[in-house]
C-alpha cells in the first residue's frame, strides 16, 4: 500500500476575506449593493430595480409583512422569505401603518410579491458570493 499525501481541499483564495464578507452582507442589506462593490454596475442596477420593484409593488398592494414571532411554521417561513429583501423588509415593517389587506386578492398577491422579492435577493446574494 502506498501512502498518499493528504491534500487540503480548500485554498487560500476560498477563504472569506473581510472585503468578500462585506460584499456579501451589502448584497443582502441593499439589493444590488454587493454587485456594485464588486464593480458590476449594470447587474447591480438590474437587481436593485427588480427586487425593489417587487418589494414596493407588494407593499403597495398591502401584502402581509411577517414578523419573526409568527404563530406557526408558515408565518415563520414567510418571514424567512421576506427578510431576504434586506432594507426593503425593514422599511416595510417601519412604514406599515394600515397592516395587511389579505381579504382582497391584491393583498394576497402583495404578500407573494414581498416573499418573491426576498427570495430573489437571496439568489442575488449567492451570485455576489460566487463573483467575490
Amino acid at each position: 500500500m502506498t501512502d498518499m499525501p493528504e491534500t487540503n481541499i480548500t485554498s487560500d483564495s476560498d477563504a472569506l476575506s473581510p472585503a468578500r464578507n462585506a460584499a456579501i452582507f451589502a448584497a443582502w442589506l441593499v439589493p444590488g449593493l454587493g454587485h456594485l462593490l464588486l464593480k458590476r454596475r449594470g447587474r447591480a442596477a438590474v437587481i436593485f430595480l427588480c427586487v425593489g420593484g417587487l418589494a414596493v409593488a407588494g407593499y403597495a398592494m398591502r401584502g402581509q409583512v411577517y414578523s419573526m414571532r409568527g404563530g406557526d411554521m408558515f408565518e415563520f417561513m414567510g418571514f424567512l422569505a421576506e427578510i431576504g429583501s434586506g432594507a426593503f423588509y425593514f422599511l416595510a415593517r417601519l412604514f406599515e401603518p394600515h397592516g395587511a389587506d389579505t381579504a382582497l386578492v391584491a393583498g394576497v398577491y402583495g404578500t407573494r410579491f414581498l416573499a418573491m422579492a426576498g427570495l430573489l435577493n437571496f439568489l442575488c446574494v449567492l451570485d455576489a458570493w460566487g463573483i467575490a
